[in-house]
């Protein structure tokens, strides 16, 4: 579980330096149109990543296909629901609308179910034994 942890922990690093380098950009253009993308890249990225991957310090879950389930969704759904939130509000042309939306939604998608393999573990969850 230890790979797990520093997957997550890596992740969430990166997601708090995009979400300060934005903070950064709003802070000294005086302009707030990124907000919510800064809001969701430092909740979902690096709080909710950092969080998990303490988790999988710390605890041993039960069920190592629900683990890897929980893991791989948090990483492409905080990845698909940011990304896809910045395509979304920015749209830059490159990409139809029809998918930036699409990616935006089932980013989300998967994320929620990467919060709900984790409430799953979080109620599977042995103690632990001294």
């Amino acid at each position: 579980m230890k790979n797990y942890s520093n997957l997550l922990l890596k992740l969430s690093a990166i997601f708090g330096l995009i979400g300060a380098v934005l903070g950064g950009h709003m802070a000294g253009s005086g302009s707030y149109a990124v907000r919510p993308i800064h809001a969701h890249i430092l909740v979902v990225g690096w709080l909710t990543l950092f969080s998990w991957a303490v988790y999988y310090r710390v605890f041993q879950p039960a069920n190592r296909i629900l683990a890897r389930l929980h893991v791989y969704s948090a990483v492409i759904g905080s990845i698909g629901l940011t990304g896809g939130m910045a395509l979304y509000n920015f749209r830059p042309g490159f990409l139809p609308q029809a998918l930036e939306t699409a990616l935006y939604i089932c980013g989300g998608a998967i994320l929620l179910l990467s919060f709900l393999f984790f409430c799953l573990l979080a109620f599977l969850q042995r103690p632990l034994s001294k």
